[in-house]
C-alpha cells in the first residue's frame, strides 16, 4: 500500500507539470529545472521509446538556425551534402577494430526482416564512417580524385545506458556529420583548424556560447582518430559538455577500408581522412547556460522570432491598438515579430508565456503608449525595460537584440573562467569537483593515471588538454606532458 508521504510527493510533481511555468529555481535543483524548462518551452519532449526524444517546432527550429548559421560556410569550404543508408552491415563495422571497438557496445542492431532472420546483421547508424568508406574506395582511384568532402544531416543512434536526459544525452540524436579525404596530411591538418574556428565562430557568436578548446587525451579521444580537437562547455551544475568537434584521422580509415590513389607521380597513396560534427546537444548546452527562472532565453541571432509584440487592449481603444500593433509588425519585420493578439489570455499570462519562450525583445503597446507616440521594449535576459518612440523603433530593437547578444556571451564566458581552478594533485581536483568546479592541471596523458584520477575525484574525466605545462602530474607525479581540464561530463 502506497504510503501518503509518497502519494503527496506524487501528487505535487504532477501537479509541477500541469503548471505553465517553471516551479523550482535554477540554482536549487537544476536537473528538475532544467526538465522543466525542456519540455514547458516546447522544445523537445519524452517519447514511448526509451532514451529518446521527442524534438517538437521550436526546438527544430532552433536547430535549423545552428544549421543555417554551419552550412553555407562548409560548403564555402567545398563540402557538399549526401545521404548514405541508416543501417551498416557487420563486416563492414569490424574493419578498423579501434573504431568497432569504440562503438559496438553502444549498437543497435537489426537482425530480422518481418520474421526472417538476415544472413547478416545490420547496425543501426551510430557514426558513418563504415558505410560511407566503404563507398570512398570505389570512388577514389587517382589524385584528381582528392579532396572529397561529403557531409550528411542525419540521425544517429547510440544505444548507451547512462541516465539520459533531453537533449543532452539521448539515444537518438540529430547532428552533420562530415567525411573528407585529401591527398596530404598538410591538408587534411589545416581543415581541422579551419573546422574548429568555424566551431568556435558559430558557438560563440551565433549561441552566445564561450567554449574551451582542447585536444582530447588518448583516452578521450575519438576511436580510430589520431587526435580529437573539441569545444567543452561548463554547465551551472558543476559538469562540462562536449560540443561540435574535429577528428584527424591519418590514414587509419584509408588502410582499413583501402582508400588508397595514384599521386601524380604514379605512386599508389593512401588518404589522409578527418571526420568532424555537431549536433543537438547545443540546444542543451544553450537552455543550460542561459536559461533563468522564468525559462529560456535565446541568443538574438540563433532565435527565429527576435520580438513578440503584445498589444493591451482595453475595448474602447482595441481598433486603434490593434492597427498600431499591426504596423508596427511591418516595421519592425526584419526580425520576424510575433503579434500576440489572441483574446482568450491577459498581457500578463502572455509575458509569462514569451518569457518560458525565450523571446529576444518583448514589445508592449496600449492606449496609453500610442496615445503619447511610444511603445515600451523589454530585454529577456535582464528584464530592462525602456520606453522609445515608435518612429524609433526598429532601430531600438537592433540596438537591444546587439546589446542582447553581446552580455549574452561575456556571461558565459565569465561564468566558465570562473568555474575553472587550477590544481596540482588529484585531492585538489576532488575539492573543486565537490565545489562544482573544473580542474586544470598537468597531467602524464596514460589511460592508467587517467582511470586512477576519475576514480579519486567523485568520477571527473579528463576534458581536453588545453596548453603545454611543467611539473609533476597531478595524479602520478611523473613529468607531466600537457596542461589537462578535468571535470564531471555529461
Amino acid at each position: 500500500m502506497e504510503k501518503s508521504g509518497q502519494r503527496q510527493k506524487k501528487q505535487a510533481k504532477q501537479e509541477d507539470k500541469d503548471t505553465l511555468g517553471l516551479t523550482v529555481k535554477k540554482s536549487e535543483d537544476f536537473s528538475e529545472w532544467y526538465s522543466q524548462l525542456v519540455i514547458k518551452s516546447g522544445l523537445a519532449d519524452y517519447s514511448a521509446v526509451s532514451g529518446c526524444m521527442v524534438i517538437r517546432p521550436l526546438g527544430m527550429s532552433l536547430w535549423d538556425n545552428i544549421r543555417a548559421a554551419c552550412e553555407p560556410r562548409l560548403k564555402g569550404m567545398g563540402v557538399q551534402n549526401c545521404y548514405f543508408p541508416l543501417f551498416i552491415p557487420e563486416s563492414l563495422l569490424k574493419k578498423e577494430a579501434a573504431h568497432v571497438e569504440g562503438f559496438t557496445p553502444e549498437c543497435a542492431w537489426v537482425t530480422h526482416g518481418g520474421n526472417t532472420p538476415l544472413g547478416e546483421k545490420l547496425a543501426v547508424r551510430p557514426t558513418s564512417e563504415a558505410i560511407m568508406y566503404d563507398s570512398y574506395s570505389r570512388w577514389v582511384r587517382s589524385w584528381r580524385d582528392l579532396p572529397l568532402k561529403l557531409m550528411q544531416w542525419n540521425n544517429v543512434v547510440r544505444w548507451e545506458f547512462k541516465h539520459p536526459t533531453l537533449l543532452m544525452r539521448t539515444r537518438e540524436f540529430l547532428w552533420v556529420e562530415g567525411h573528407t579525404a585529401f591527398a596530404t596530411r598538410d591538408e587534411a591538418e589545416q581543415e581541422i583548424r579551419d573546422i574548429t574556428e568555424l566551431w568556435k565562430d558559430v558557438c560563440g557568436n551565433t549561441l552566445a556560447l564561450h567554449g574551451i578548446h582542447g585536444r582530447k587525451t588518448e583516452k578521450e579521444k575519438f576511436a580510430g582518430a589520431e587526435y580529437t580537437e573539441s569545444l567543452e562547455f561548463f554547465v551551472p551544475n558543476g559538469r562540462m559538455a562536449q560540443g561540435p568537434d574535429a577528428h584527424a584521422d591519418g590514414q587509419n580509415f584509408a588502410r582499413a577500408y583501402g582508400i588508397t590513389f595514384l599521386d601524380q607521380k604514379g605512386n599508389t597513396s593512401m588518404a589522409f581522412q578527418n571526420t568532424w560534427a555537431i549536433t543537438t546537444r547545443m540546444l542543451g548546452v544553450l537552455v543550460a547556460v542561459h536559461g533563468d527562472d522564468k525559462g529560456l532565453v535565446i541568443p538574438p541571432r540563433l532565435a527565429p522570432n527576435k520580438a513578440v509584440i503584445v498589444p493591451i487592449i482595453f475595448e474602447d481603444s482595441r481598433k486603434e491598438v490593434l492597427a498600431a500593433c499591426a504596423k508596427l509588425r511591418k516595421d519592425l519585420a526584419e526580425f520576424s515579430p510575433l503579434l500576440d493578439d489572441r483574446d482568450e489570455y491577459s498581457p500578463g499570462w502572455k509575458f509569462n508565456e514569451w518569457e518560458l519562450k525565450g523571446i529576444p525583445v518583448r514589445v508592449e503597446l496600449g492606449p496609453r503608449d500610442l496615445q503619447a507616440g511610444h511603445a515600451v521594449l523589454v530585454r529577456r535576459d535582464t528584464g530592462e525595460k525602456k520606453t522609445v518612440p515608435l518612429a524609433d523603433a526598429q532601430r531600438a530593437v537592433k540596438g537591444m537584440l546587439d546589446a542582447m547578444q553581446k552580455d549574452m556571451l561575456a556571461r558565459s564566458r565569465k561564468m566558465t573562467e570562473e568555474a575553472v581552478v587550477e590544481v596540482s594533485s588529484t585531492a585538489e581536483l576532488a575539492k573543486a569537483v565537490g565545489d562544482k568546479k573544473v580542474g586544470r592541471g598537468p597531467f602524464c596523458n596514460t589511460p592508467a593515471c587517467e582511470d586512477a584520477i576519475k576514480e579519486k575525484s567523485d568520477g571527473a574525466s579528463s576534458r581536453g588538454i588545453v596548453g603545454k605545462k611543467k611539473g609533476p602530474c597531478i595524479e602520478c607525479g611523473r613529468p607531466a606532458t600537457a596542461l589537462t581540464l578535468f571535470g564531471k561530463s555529461y
